[in-house]
């Protein structure tokens, strides 16, 4: 009798933390995959053809051809090729990629834009794209030596929103290996994205640099450590929103132009809450994101009032008017 081979672990592991993660949504829905064609991504774009059908879902992927470089559109094909061949309906976007926040955060955003058409297109019960606990770690250290506070510490969730569509990060728990074992044990060969590995990018100096010294003199599990860190974080942050939402109705009140703060309630609450309520109020009203500078000179019109003027913040400007601060449109 012949005995069959068991299922490789690293393929069972990725297989698994997919299933978790397409559980929650109904039957005969699309669910798409973001396939860049390297490691992460096509790991995660064969377990979604093996698990979808299994869980009544089809599965199509989408591949981002950013032109970056040359050669881009023939690997957006193969990567395409790829998931033909595992079954599922693959498509490939071409995009443009502006300069706003640099070169890796305008390739992000049209990278994510392209992933919300094709999605609504489809109308997809979800987006699964393929970070692992490595991109978490990197994302954490990055945002550590930014000084970038505890929003970018919470490092990526494992379901966020995507402009009303579930995004699904099922590989977070995951190390790079776990991915790259995978597509050996499933005879697939990655795509080496050359920017993966130029320096000129603080992600890759990160990776390739930092967390080596950070591993060799502080000892293994700092990976590990960092990922730990961006859920505690996103646990705290989940309890403050509870109770900035328990609390905001008493605070807020709409005023001409804009929204307006009771002076005496923030200052009855911690900094720690203050600070969040009044970059909750910006966030909600004005869709924009205020430093850690710009929000404790708004606090300052609370805490600290002489009688200075208006502050002029990303999309409004802040004043003390009376007991109130009041937010308009810039």
């Amino acid at each position: 009798m012949t005995r069959r081979p068991g299922l490789d672990p690293a393929v069972a592991s990725v297989r698994l933390a997919v299933r978790r993660a397409l559980e929650p949504y109904a039957v005969d829905r699309v669910v798409l995959v973001g396939l860049s064609g390297g490691a992460d991504s096509l790991a995660l774009t064969a377990a979604v053809a093996f698990e979808a059908p299994r869980l009544g879902l089809r599965a199509a992927s989408v591949t981002v051809d950013h032109g970056l470089q040359g050669g881009s559109d023939a690997e957006a094909a193969r990567a395409a090729a790829l998931a033909t061949s595992l079954g599922l309906d693959a498509r490939v976007v071409r995009v443009e990629v502006g300069t706003d926040g640099g070169p890796e955060a305008a390739a992000r955003d049209a990278r994510y834009a392209a992933l919300h058409t094709t999605a609504e297109e489809l109308a997809a019960a979800a987006v699964l794209v393929g970070h692992t606990l490595d991109d978490q770690a990197e994302t954490v250290l990055l945002g550590l030596a930014r000084g970038s506070g505890a929003a970018s510490l919470q490092g990526m969730a494992p379901v966020s929103d995507l402009d009303g569509v579930p995004l699904l990060r099922p590989l977070l728990g995951l190390r790079r290996e776990t991915t790259r074992a995978a597509c050996t044990a499933e005879g697939l060969e990655p795509w080496l994205d050359p920017h993966n590995a130029d320096p000129r990018y603080a992600r890759v100096r990160a990776r390739e640099r930092v967390l080596p010294v950070l591993e060799a003199e502080l000892g293994p599990g700092v990976a590990e450590a960092l990922a730990r860190t961006a859920e505690q974080l996103r646990e705290d942050a989940e309890a403050f929103d509870e109770m900035i939402d328990e609390t905001i109705e008493d605070l807020v009140e709409h005023a001409e132009a804009g929204i307006s703060v009771s002076v005496a309630a923030l200052a009855a609450n911690p900094a720690a809450l203050r600070h969040r309520i009044i970059r909750h109020v910006v966030a909600s009203e004005f869709h924009q994101s205020l430093t850690r500078v710009q929000t404790l000179e708004v606090a300052r019109l609370v805490t600290d009032w002489a009688g200075q003027g208006p502050l002029d913040l990303p999309g409004c400007r802040a004043r003390r008017v009376g007991g109130r601060i009041e937010f308009a449109a810039s």
